[in-house]
């Protein structure tokens, strides 16, 4: 594979890297070895049960996969016991050493639903941390200043705030760092959230005779809300264990807003293929009709196909399943232009429906009273119909169908 086209496929969907000329050197340096790029993902096990959010960088790990490169998965059993204190306002209690193997085991049997095992090094920290000598330990410490480590944000809060920091948690991103001296890896890839401490391991590297590792930082993924960091706790996650016809209810109700996101950080499509897909929703193509692409692309990364397409015929026959009448008015539209639906349902609902001016109807979608497809619309320029049958309810019982002819 060519420099251009493996580096495309590499900062595909990522929001910050290493400059591509330290890229393009690595990646060559690589080749000239005959050797694949050994490519480190720390997992803290902490919180076990995978979703799209923390799909995110496993994605990525496999596409790197795909091109031949080596995953060196962490699992940090060591650094667990401290707990990570990123965005942390205060220190993180403490796992045990049992509670920790039993999440890096769960960890350990979901992950192979995205990587290649045969591509794959799995490495307890504790193989190398149990060692170091309190010796080695002062060494790794007189590598950071203290005034480093309180360039961190979470650190910084703390201090100002008058928030206890205790020392241990300062050794956190020094073991992190450290990882990277012992796998010798030559990329390092995790969330926006840890670049402090993958920045931390480019210079540890540097300090033990190491060439630094190259860095690739993956954008946070908002969950269905399109606001919030996608969580179990806040209910905005969509898991990849989960049942397909809840994953695609789900997908289904993520803001239009976030599909390319979505394209980019949770499905392997090329970025080619993905800057069409943009180009159509720019054109006016309906949103929700490219959002069940989306649906069907993530679906089939974690279900078979012939669930896949259940799910999407159970989806759209969930519209019409016991809630409209059989004497419901039908009103057809002749074009899927977004600009001409909006026109063309106020006319037609107008003329369907015992209204007296389009402003009524208007005034019933800001008061909330208009559902289209189970969907709650505020304005009539937010409609968005799918290329099949549509439902419009109005109130509690009048109901339209809407048809393209």
């Amino acid at each position: 594979m060519k420099n251009n086209e493996a580096i495309s496929i590499m900062l595909k969907g990522v929001m910050e890297h290493s400059s591509e000329e330290e890229i393009i050197n690595k990646l060559s340096k690589a080749r000239k070895e005959n050797r694949p790029l050994r490519i480190k993902l720390g997992l803290d096990p902490s919180a076990p049960d995978i979703h799209l959010g923390h799909a995110v960088v496993l994605r990525k790990l496999r596409q790197l996969q795909d091109q031949g490169h080596t995953a060196i998965i962490i699992m940090g059993d060591f650094t667990g016991m401290i707990g990570d204190p990123t965005g942390k306002s205060k220190t993180r209690k403490q796992l045990t050493k049992e509670e920790v193997l039993v999440n890096a085991k769960t960890y350990e049997n979901q992950i192979f639903r995205i990587l290649k095992r045969e591509q794959t090094e799995i490495h307890f920290n504790s193989t190398w941390l149990n060692k170091l000598s309190f010796a080695d330990v002062i060494t790794l410490a007189s590598k950071c200043t203290v005034a480093r480590m309180l360039e961190r944000d979470d650190f910084t809060k703390r201090f100002e705030n008058h928030q206890p920091i205790s020392v241990h948690e300062f050794f956190y991103p020094l073991m992190q760092a450290y990882d990277s001296v012992a796998i010798k890896a030559d990329v390092e890839l995790g969330g926006t959230d840890q670049i402090f401490n993958i920045l931390m391991g480019r210079n540890i590297q540097k300090d033990y005779d190491q060439e630094a590792q190259i860095t690739l930082f993956m954008p946070l993924l908002e969950g269905t809300d399109g606001i919030e960091k996608m969580s179990k706790s806040l209910g905005n996650y969509i898991g990849i264990d989960e049942d397909a016809n809840v994953m695609f209810e789900k997908i289904m109700k993520i803001p239009d807003d976030m599909i390319i996101k979505y394209f980019n950080l949770c499905t392997d499509l090329h970025p080619v293929a993905i800057e069409k897909i943009e180009g159509r929703l720019k054109n006016g193509e309906n949103p929700r009709d490219i959002k069940m692409e989306l649906a069907r692309e993530i679906i089939s990364l974690y279900h078979p196909n012939e669930d896949v397409v259940d799910a999407e015929n159970n989806f759209k026959a969930a519209f019409q399943k016991g809630i409209i009448p059989d004497n419901a008015p039908i009103i057809t539209i002749k074009s899927n232009s977004h600009e001409q639906i909006k026109d063309v349902l106020i006319d037609g609902l107008l003329e369907a429906g015992s209204y007296k001016s389009k402003s009524e109807l208007r005034r019933l979608f800001v008061q909330g009273a208009v559902s289209v497809n189970n969907l709650k619309v505020l304005d009539v320029n937010d409609v968005l119909l799918l290329a099949g049958d549509n439902i419009v309810q109005i109130g509690k019982g009048k109901f339209f169908l809407i048809k393209f002819e």
